[in-house]
């Protein structure tokens, strides 16, 4: 995975973009881990200002543990 500083809101996060990415507008999602969950986006909405899922941390554990 790769890191992207992004402010998003007033927190400062730190998206990573799956290694699988081939960066050229692909299908792909980023993930911001923060102290109460995750949250993930559309890296091809990024510049766009698109819609941001945020999910705490029991769900995101519950995601992770079922895929």
């Amino acid at each position: 995975m790769k890191a992207e500083d992004a402010t998003h809101g007033k927190a400062k996060l730190s998206w990573r973009t799956s290694s699988y990415s081939t960066g050229s507008g692909g299908e792909c999602v980023e993930v911001a881990l923060t102290a109460v969950g995750a949250q993930v986006r559309d890296s091809k909405c990024v510049t766009q200002g698109g819609p941001v899922l945020k999910v705490d941390s029991t769900a995101w554990a519950a995601l992770l543990a079922a895929v």
